[in-house]
C-alpha cells in the first residue's frame, strides 16, 4: 500500500486551479468598478489570474489552504502524512515567490488577494482601487503574505 487515501486522493483532484470562488468575486468585484483586465497570462510567469497589461499590474487569487497564508484559519494542515503536505506546501511558497519575483524584475507591480479577504467586499474594492491606483505602498503588495 502506498499509503494515498483513495478517498482523499478523489477529493483533491476535484480541486480548480483557475475560476475559483474567490477570483470569480475578485473579477466581479473590478467588472463592478468599471474595470477591464485580462485573465490567466501564460507568457507571464505564474500565469496570473488577473492582469492590467496597460498598468503593467498583475493579481494572484491565492487560497489560503494551497498557498499558505499566514495565520489563516482556512490554512490548516491535513493529520495524516504531514512530511507530503509540508513539502507540497513548502513547494507552492517557493513557486509563488519565484513567479512574484520573475515578474517584479520585468516591470509588472503585483498584488496577492487572499481567499479570506474576499469575504468583505467593501475591504476588498477598497485594496482593489489601492493597488491600481498605485496608492498602496510597494510592502503592502510585497507582504501580504502577512495575515
Amino acid at each position: 500500500m502506498t499509503g494515498i487515501d483513495p478517498k482523499r486522493s478523489s477529493l483533491m483532484a476535484r480541486v480548480k486551479g483557475k475560476n475559483t470562488k474567490p477570483e470569480m468575486i475578485v473579477r466581479r468585484t473590478l467588472f463592478a468598478m468599471g474595470l477591464r483586465y485580462r485573465i490567466h497570462r501564460k507568457d507571464l510567469p505564474g500565469s496570473p489570474d488577473i492582469v492590467f497589461p496597460g498598468r503593467k499590474k498583475a493579481i494572484f487569487v491565492h487560497g489560503c489552504f494551497w498557498h499558505r497564508h499566514a495565520g489563516c484559519r482556512l490554512a490548516s494542515t491535513p493529520k495524516t502524512r504531514v512530511d507530503f503536505w509540508k513539502a507540497k506546501f513548502d513547494a507552492n511558497a517557493a513557486r509563488d515567490s519565484r513567479n512574484i519575483d520573475a515578474l517584479e524584475g520585468l516591470g509588472w507591480s503585483v498584488l496577492v488577494v487572499w481567499q479570506c479577504e474576499t469575504s468583505d467586499l467593501g475591504q476588498l474594492s477598497e485594496n482593489l482601487k489601492s493597488f491600481l491606483d498605485g496608492d498602496m505602498p510597494l510592502a503592502s503588495i510585497t507582504d501580504s503574505a502577512a495575515p
